[in-house]
Order: C-alpha cells, then sequence, then structure tokens
C-alpha cells in the first residue's frame, strides 16, 4: 500500500449522512482492452465500522428502483476517489438498521393499494 492511501483525507462521515461515493471501475471490452470509468453511488450510510484506523468501513444504502441497495466501502480501497457530503442528517443511533425494513412496509402498502385499484372491475 502506497502513503498517498494511508493518509487519505475524506470528510468524516456519520451514520445517517448522504454521500455520493466515486469509485474508479476498470473494465475490460472483447477485445481485451482496458477501461477506467467513474462511478458514483449515492446514498445514506447506515453505519461505520472499525472507526477511523486502517480497516474503516462504511455501509452505504440507496432505493433503487423500489429495491435497497447496500455498498461497503473500506475507507482505505484505492479505487475510492471521492465522497462528497450531499446533506448531515442529526440521528441519534449509531447504527440505522431499521432503515433496511422500513421501506418494504412502505413498499408492501403502495403495492397492494395499487394492486387492489387494479383488481377492481370498471363499473359500467
Amino acid at each position: 500500500m502506497s502513503n498517498d492511501n494511508i493518509n487519505r483525507a475524506f470528510p468524516l462521515v456519520k451514520p445517517g449522512t448522504i454521500v455520493r461515493v466515486q469509485q474508479e471501475i476498470s473494465e475490460t471490452n472483447a477485445k481485451g482492452e482496458e477501461k477506467k470509468r467513474i462511478q458514483t453511488f449515492e446514498g445514506t450510510v447506515i453505519l461505520r465500522k472499525h472507526g477511523k484506523g486502517d480497516k474503516a468501513t462504511i455501509t452505504v444504502r440507496k432505493i433503487s428502483d423500489g429495491v435497497g441497495v447496500e455498498k461497503i466501502f473500506p475507507l482505505q480501497m484505492p479505487s475510492l476517489k471521492d465522497i462528497e457530503v450531499v446533506k448531515s442528517l442529526k440521528i441519534k443511533r449509531a447504527k440505522l438498521n431499521y432503515l433496511r425494513g422500513k421501506h418494504k412496509k412502505v413498499k408492501d402498502a403502495i403495492v397492494s393499494e395499487t394492486h387492489a385499484a387494479q383488481t377492481e372491475e370498471p363499473k359500467a
């Protein structure tokens, strides 16, 4: 690991912070040529593990097409380019695991309402 990876200057992110994480992805096409691109992942930090040490990680969660998606980012990962704080929320918990089930309940209520509306027969 090189020296510049050890002393990374990312902003302090706590659970409840909405962040935009930029990660460098390398792809190989059919000809064997390698391309690099920046992929962004925007979501809510639901937990931070291992403090501020070398093994510190953050778990970021977002809702994509009605499905919850989580990614774990080690803060010392060389492909991690930038973490931008979009919004900071005041949270009183260290881990926001309750967000995992919260959307599911809301989604089920929406699905049941739309399913009931679709199954009703039109009145003539």
